[in-house]
């Protein structure tokens, strides 16, 4: 195994430290000391190695030289160290609790120092980001529909990486659900006794939707598949599709006899988690004079009505 450091007495290799007996135990507490600071330090140290690579060198190089890390890892150390400059961060939290104070966003800087004042925990400042972002969810209409256009707010265990405004955790930027805060919802009291529901997922969700489909009423019938164009970065290959489920309640099949192609190449948009028009058109197309709602909307439609976690929807 190839030594990278190699001094009187300690040798560190890629699997292990190997101590001299020679060591006095000063010597040995300092070496303990040492590690420590390295440990809580290390990811705001590879944060502050990248950014300055991209700086210096652009991204083109920059990339070229990411360590051989697990990705995620990496984005983490990234996304934390730009959450924070230098002169904000504070040496009694871990870099973990960094992590959970950036998630506040905006309101970060504020966590992070009561936190600091207060010896708060990762948990604890996890719980008291949570509260608050949370916002009220207003309640669902009372109409009934024959068409349910749904993209969930999916709530994930990753965090985002800020190499980009734009992309990165959602928590960035929007409230999240966990999935048994989607299935109570009571989505099925908005079906009419035939109606079609579009649901988007992405492939790490697809193990979780199903409870989401089955206790909003409603039973899997086929999807689509968006085609970004563009690649995003993923934990085990390069991400450029996303899946629009198409479910059923009764008589759910579309108006037209038109077979419309089932995958969709649509290059996306800079802006996070934002779907394509096109694929609004498509449900229209497919389902012509029919009442329809869209959840979680980004915006009004002409001919839908809309519900979000935003209340001024």
């Amino acid at each position: 195994m190839e030594e990278l450091v190699k001094i009187d007495k300690c040798k560190v290799s890629l699997v292990g430290l190997t101590l001299n007996e020679i060591l006095t135990y000063k010597e040995w507490q300092g070496i303990g000391v040492q590690l420590q600071v390295m440990h809580k330090s290390c990811g705001f140290w590879i944060g502050d190695w990248w950014n300055f690579g991209l700086r210096k060198y652009g991204e083109e190089k920059a990339t070229a030289a990411t360590l051989e890390m697990d990705y995620g890892t990496f984005r983490n150390y990234i996304w934390v160290t730009n959450a924070f400059e230098l002169s904000r961060r504070r040496d009694n939290l871990s870099f973990s609790a960094h992590m959970e104070a950036a998630n506040a966003g905006e309101k970060r800087f504020d966590v992070l120092e009561e936190a600091a004042k207060n010896n708060l925990s990762s948990r604890d400042i996890r719980e008291k980001v949570k509260e608050i972002k949370k916002l009220p969810t207003p309640d669902l209409p009372k109409n009934k529909y024959q068409v349910i256009y749904a993209d969930p707010c999916w709530e994930y265990e990753e965090h985002g990486v800020s190499v980009s405004k734009n992309y990165g955790g959602a928590t960035r930027h929007y409230q999240t659900l966990s999935i048994e805060e989607l299935c109570k919802l009571q989505v099925e009291n908005l079906a009419a006794e035939d109606c079609v529901l579009f649901i988007w997922v992405t492939s790490p969700k697809l193990n979780q939707v199903w409870d989401v489909i089955y206790t909003w009423g409603f039973e899997y019938k086929t999807s689509f598949i968006w085609d970004k164009v563009k690649h995003n970065f993923g934990y085990y290959n390069s991400v450029r599709h996303e899946l629009l489920l198409v479910c059923g309640r009764g008589q759910s099949t579309p108006k037209i006899p038109d077979l419309i192609d089932s995958v969709q190449t649509i290059e996306r948009s800079d802006k996070h988690s934002e779907k394509p028009e096109e694929f609004r058109k498509i449900i229209e197309t497919l389902y012509p004079d029919t009442k329809k709602i869209e959840l979680f909307a980004r915006r009004k439609s002409k001919g839908w009505d809309v519900w979000g976690i935003d209340e001024n929807l």
